[in-house]
């Protein structure tokens, strides 16, 4: 009969066969102990490191385990050899039973095992077995504890490696850190390469501009020369004139003194008839006295002696009389030959009592004539040169004219045709904006600003725009449309044209309207169209075929943008062949982030060549060499390329500013340049600004006041403090302006106890979101306004009621609003980039003369950096009022008008037209 063994019996066999010693199992776990893992860069997972480590210490808790209830076992088998006498007086021994029982693959070799198992603990004490158990418990709680340490130290393991893994990390990011300042270093090297290359190519065109110089140096000496001759032709009339009035001055002298012998002539003459009737008194009395006698001789010589006299004096005043007598023939001679003179000069002289619209009106009045067929092109083109001139003939003949039919008027106005002096440029702007009738940006302002600028310079200036929907009509003069239809060459085919004419601000200006199916300027907005290419590339050739039909030559094309950049490459490629060869073509960039660029196959539609014009020197893209760009094209093709700052010029030459064009700039550098542009002072003038509502000047501010107070008013603002500051914003929110920038501003001038005003939209969706989100937190904050809209008279309120103009654009090729801030009085915190950097000059810079400084700038586009600038401006304001004020003089006195711009940009025209004509010459 089998006896059942005890369950840790049976745990104690099945455990035995690893035949591993405890020992061997403590050292086993020793050495695979985490602590003495090598340290290697990449590690796992803490995860999967933790499972890791739990399994070798679960294995070596089992290992431990398996010892101890071996030796356990060892001493119950030897409890057994000592007690087989006992098991034969046959004591009650607990049956074991065999768990190796399973049958199957172990055969009899189990069955064997258990035979011999049976009999070797048959004899095992109860009392023994017992103990045994208590004996198996304490070594299971104590692998129970052993097991708690072991997790302890497991954790005190994967603490310790965390920590070396947050060490392995700052150790990774320094070195990051490292290789970003090497690349650094080495993008400072390139660059500093690309400085050496600007600096010699600057060499280059400093060399050049000497030649040119010296070439203007000796034109100018024959001008001076020339100059010089009138000048001594003007002198020696001069002295003619003053000789004659010292002539005219001694015969009245002497007539004078002639009046004065000739009355005492008369005296002489009284005395004489006095004298002959005393003697005839004496004679009739026949004195015979000797006394007598001897007193008639005397009297008698006496009178010879006074006729002799009365000769002498009636001689000397004949030959004065005769003497001033010619002296006025010939005074009068001289005056007749210089008012003929005069009157001869005088039909070359401009007659200044009429303005400028008035000019324009009568400009576009002969080109209507000339495109309606009525005047020949020669007739035209000397009948625009006069009225160019201003001449006196043409304004009495045009008033004369009031009235009259067309007819009439032409007969009179070709009584006039003669040839005279030339003495201006033609210029001629083909453009997509003009303010104030179609504005979306700057551009519209600088298309106005120039030409006004140059026309008072003299010059025919010629505007060429789209007739658009949305235009504001009101604003233009004396709008017609003329009798004719101008055609234009686009998508194979031909379309019709219409002309309007009308003045803007005294400016002569050209509508067209294109007969298009596709209604290309009737959609309500002047950008942002799916088919913006076709419609402006459509419009550059139109404004092209309106100066070849019209028979205009003019000196200057000047494009602006892509928008109308085709019409550099057009003039060239196809209009200088047909005769229209007379212009230099200037392009302006406003900014290069623009450059409309579009698939290569578009560019066929207005008649360029595409496999003639997709190559690398031409129109192709620079960074998409399947696309077609225009900018590239107009720098290729014009004769004069210039962006609107010194600053933003240097900028786009650079790869960070260019977007793709600063090696095109760089090949073509010698004709590029920045020039500044500057504002309308006549329009932005806070002493005759219509829109305000208190007038002011530099010199009396208290307007400023009140129309700060008057604002806040309107805005529902708090007025509690009137001298609290109040900061403004009037921009465009898109990322170049630095929008998050702007929005820091409105929380940083709350806490410095100020009021923020922004008025400007954004056509980015999410940025619109964004700060309609902001104006709705702050819609009833009595400090805060957000108007997400473009307002043109709230925007002279703005600038007029701002203490601080701030400006943090990312980049700004030129920027107005600043200028226009401090031509009322805003002083202006703006980043230094663009054209902030030629206008603002910060007032705590030693490096700048004190006269030029004139607001808070800051570097770096960050939000500390906005803070430095703000926070200084805030200081000045409130604790040092009256040199605010100062402040606030200055920078209102300084001149940003168009007349230092016109100048450059005369110069650059001047300078093109008289190569052309040099080179016209040697041909």
């Amino acid at each position: 009969m089998h006896r059942r063994r005890s369950p840790s019996v049976a745990v104690s066999c099945k455990m035995r066969p690893r035949k591993l010693r405890s020992q061997q199992k403590r050292q086993r776990t020793k050495n695979v102990s985490p602590k003495r893992l090598p340290l290697k860069m990449n590690f796992q997972s803490h995860v999967d490191e933790r499972e890791e480590i739990q399994k070798v210490t679960r294995d070596s808790i089992i290992d431990a385990s398996v010892d101890t209830l071996s030796s356990s076992v060892a001493d119950t088998s030897s409890i057994t050899k000592t007690d087989d006498t006992l098991t034969s007086a046959g004591e009650n021994i607990i049956p074991i039973k065999n768990t190796d029982e399973a049958g199957g693959h172990d055969g009899g070799m189990q069955q064997h095992d258990g035979r011999v198992g049976r009999q070797k603990f048959q004899n095992v004490h109860l009392e023994d077995l017992i103990d045994m158990i208590k004996n198996a418990e304490n070594n299971i709680l104590l692998l129970n504890q052993a097991r708690v340490r072991a997790l302890e130290d497991l954790d005190k393991i994967i603490s310790e490696k965390e920590a070396l893994q947050a060490e392995i990390n700052a150790l990774e990011m320094k070195l990051a850190e490292t290789d970003a300042r090497i690349r650094v270093a080495a993008q400072e090297k390139i660059k500093t390469e690309e400085r050496l290359l600007v600096l010699e190519k600057e060499k280059s065109l400093l060399e050049d501009a000497i030649e040119d110089l010296e070439f203007r140096l000796s034109v100018a000496q024959k001008d001076v020369s020339e100059l010089t001759k009138v000048k001594t032709e003007c002198r020696t009339l001069w002295e003619k004139v003053e000789n004659l009035q010292e002539l005219l001055d001694n015969a009245t002298e002497q007539a004078n003194q002639a009046v004065k012998i000739l009355e005492k002539n008369h005296e002489l003459r009284r005395k004489v008839e006095e004298l002959e009737a005393a003697l005839e008194h004496v004679n009739a009395s026949k004195v015979s006295s000797n006394k007598s006698e001897q007193y008639n001789e005397r009297l008698h010589q006496k009178i010879k002696l006074l006729e002799e006299r009365l000769k002498m004096s009636e001689q000397e005043i004949q030959s004065h009389v005769q003497l001033y007598r010619e002296s006025v023939k010939e005074f009068e001679s001289t005056l007749n030959k210089l008012e003929e003179r005069d009157k001869r000069e005088d039909l070359g002289q401009p007659a200044d009592d009429m303005p400028w619209e008035f000019w324009s009106r009568v400009l576009l009045s002969i080109d209507g004539w000339l495109l309606e067929k009525k005047i020949s092109s020669d007739d035209a083109k000397l009948l625009r040169e006069m009225a160019w001139k201003r001449d006196g003939r043409i304004r009495d003949t045009y008033l004369a004219c009031k009235g009259m039919h067309d007819q009439e008027a032409v007969g009179m106005f070709l009584k006039l045709v003669s040839s005279p002096t030339r003495r201006g440029l033609n210029i001629v702007h083909i453009a997509a904006e003009m303010a104030p009738v179609a504005k979306v940006g700057g551009l519209g302002d600088v298309v106005s600003g120039l030409s006004k600028a140059l026309q008072r310079k003299g010059h025919l200036v010629e505007i060429v725009l789209p007739k658009y929907d949305c235009m504001e009509y009101e604003r233009i003069t004396d709008l017609k449309a003329l009798d004719v239809d101008i055609q234009s060459y686009f998508d194979g085919q031909l379309f019709k044209n219409k002309i309007w004419v009308g003045t803007v601000e005294g400016l002569p200006v050209y509508f067209i309207e294109p007969h298009h199916p596709a209604k290309l300027f009737w959609r309500g907005q002047l950008y942002g169209e799916h088919d913006d290419f076709k419609r402006f590339s459509f419009f550059s050739r139109a404004a092209l075929e309106l100066l070849y039909q019209a028979g205009k030559r003019p000196d200057i094309i000047h494009c602006h943008d892509w928008q109308t950049a085709f019409v550099a490459p057009l003039y060239w490629e196809i209009y200088s062949t047909r005769g229209l060869n007379s212009a230099r073509i200037c392009f302006t960039c406003h900014n290069f982030e623009y450059q409309g660029t579009t698939s290569a196959s578009e560019l066929s539609s207005c008649g360029l060549d595409v496999h003639h014009l997709k190559r690398p020197d031409r129109m192709q893209d620079n960074s998409a060499h399947d696309r077609i760009n225009p900018t590239k094209g107009a720098i290729v093709y014009s004769n004069i390329v210039t962006t609107v700052s010194p600053t933003y010029a240097q900028e786009v030459r650079t790869a960070e500013g260019g977007h793709g064009l600063h090696e095109t700039l760089n090949t073509h550098a010698k004709k590029f340049v920045g020039i500044l542009n500057g504002i309308d002072t006549d329009a932005w003038n806070p002493s005759t600004d219509d829109f305000l509502r208190f007038q002011y000047n530099a010199d009396d501010l208290k307007g400023k006041a009140d129309n700060k107070d008057s604002l806040r008013k309107l805005l529902k603002l708090s007025s509690s403090e009137p001298s609290q500051p109040m900061v403004g914003c009037i921009t465009r929110l898109v990322p170049q302006k630095g929008v998050h920038l702007i929005r820091h501003a409105i929380y940083r001038t709350l806490e410095l106890g100020g009021q923020f005003l922004l008025l400007g939209s954004s056509p980015v969706p999410h940025i619109q979101r964004e700060f309609e989100g902001i104006a709705k937190q702050f819609q009833s904050h009595p400090d805060v306004r957000l108007l997400l809209k473009y307002d043109e008279a709230l925007s002279h309120s703005i600038y007029a009621a701002c203490d601080m103009f701030i400006v943090p654009s990312i980049f700004e090729p030129c920027g107005l609003t600043q200028m226009i801030a401090m031509r009322y009085g805003a002083v202006p915190i703006v980043r230094r980039t663009g054209g902030l950097n030629d206008t603002v000059f910060d007032v705590d810079d030693d490096t700048i003369p004190f006269q030029y400084r004139n607001g808070f700038t800051f570097l770096t586009p960050n939000e500390e950096g906005l803070n430095g600038a703000m926070e200084r401006a805030f200081d000045c304001y409130k604790n040092r009022s009256e040199i605010w004020q100062q402040f606030v003089q200055k920078v209102m006195r300084i001149d940003f008008s168009w007349d230092s711009s016109a100048e450059q940009y005369e110069e650059l025209y001047q300078k093109a037209v008289a190569r052309a004509r040099a080179a016209a010459t040697r041909v």
